[in-house]
């Protein structure tokens, strides 16, 4: 009967698998085992049941004895039934605790089930970590590769800005060496004019020297005066002197003479005044007898007259226009380059602010 609810639960899960399978032949083996025990003990029973019939067929008088040694034995076989009922007993235990492994086994079989499912989850999950693994490694990629063109750019800018630093580098020493150079001939103008006791002031910083224009002219005439004529040829020779010297003729770009008017009249008239005032001085300059025929060759090459009318007037301290300073001749010279410099300081004045 046992065996028979067994196969019924066997049949209705006939897809259990090996472990089914397993459980089956344990059973038959344990109920094969039964039953040998069971057929060896009735056949000893009938055996002995057969042998002490045959001798109480032949010996009839020793039943009285006999029986004492049945009942012995009969007590024997009680006690193997018991025996029997026992072993029967702690076989449907074993049914009970194998049907208890079986249930703990399917709570086993859930959780592998469950453990699977989950197992699966975490493989998508790595599946999908994976691919944004190699994502980020092609963004690192043409990060990479960015970078490397930025440092490619930055390796050429840096070139060029080397190329750039060394002609900032030369045309700051221009500078300098141009600034030198105005501060040299600055400092031997007013030397030089003190010790001709010429009364003449230089702009310490141009270098530009402004004459009084009553001195050259009469009133709106544009022609030189004895008094003029005399101030030139003492002027003009300590001038060139300083400014024709052979350490700034590679310097030297230009000497400019200009003239000066105060605000009277119109600007075309006083621009046309000062014009012919500034063209006197530059041609008187270059009729000069006092100079070599060197230094009027070299005055020629560079010197240029400039009227400005009345565009630079001189200033009183109140604001007002001063007529008699504003009326002038001024002896201004340039360097070579000197735009280049003027650019530069505004550049490096920019860059400092």
């Amino acid at each position: 009967m046992a065996r028979r609810r067994y196969v019924r639960r066997n049949g209705s899960k006939a897809d259990g698998g090996s472990s089914w399978i397993s459980y089956s032949d344990m059973m038959a083996a344990l109920l094969l085992v039964f039953v040998l025990v069971l057929c060896y003990s009735v056949y000893q029973y009938f055996l002995m049941l057969e042998t002490k019939t045959a001798e109480l067929d032949e010996q009839s008088a020793l039943l009285s004895a006999q029986q004492s040694t049945l009942d012995e034995q009969q007590a024997t076989l009680d006690a193997q039934q018991l025996a029997l009922n026992d072993q029967q007993v702690e076989l449907l235990n074993k049914e009970n605790e194998l049907n208890s492994a079986l249930t703990q086994l399917e709570n086993q079989k859930g959780l592998l089930e469950e453990q699977a499912s989950t197992l699966d989850e975490q493989e998508r999950i790595i599946l999908a970590a994976q691919q944004a693994l190699a994502d980020k490694e092609s963004e690192l990629d043409e990060a990479n590769a960015v970078l490397q063109q930025q440092q490619q750019d930055l390796a050429a800018a840096t070139i060029l800005l080397g190329e750039q630093q060394a002609a900032m580098d030369e045309q700051q020493a221009r500078l300098d060496d141009l600034v030198g150079v105005r501060t040299h001939i600055v400092r031997e103008l007013t030397a030089a004019l003190s010790q001709a006791n010429l009364n003449a002031t230089v702009d310490s910083n141009t270098g530009d020297i402004m004459l009084e224009s009553a001195v050259f002219f009469d009133f709106a005439r544009s022609t030189i005066k004895d008094s003029g004529r005399d101030l030139l040829n003492a002027f003009i020779p300590v001038y060139l002197g300083v400014l024709l010297q052979p350490e700034y003729t590679d310097y030297l770009g230009e000497i400019i003479i200009e003239g000066h008017t105060d605000t009277q009249g119109d600007y075309l008239m006083n621009l046309e005044l000062s014009q012919e005032r500034a063209l006197s001085v530059a041609t008187y300059c270059l009729q000069m007898s006092q100079l070599s025929q060197d230094q009027l060759a070299r005055l020629q090459d560079i010197l240029t007259a400039k009227g400005r009318s009345y565009s630079d007037p001189i200033y009183n301290a109140d604001g007002s226009i001063n007529m008699d300073s504003s009326r002038r001749v001024e002896f201004k010279f340039r360097l070579k380059d000197s735009e280049m410099i003027d650019e530069i300081r505004e550049i490096l004045s920019g860059h400092e602010n």
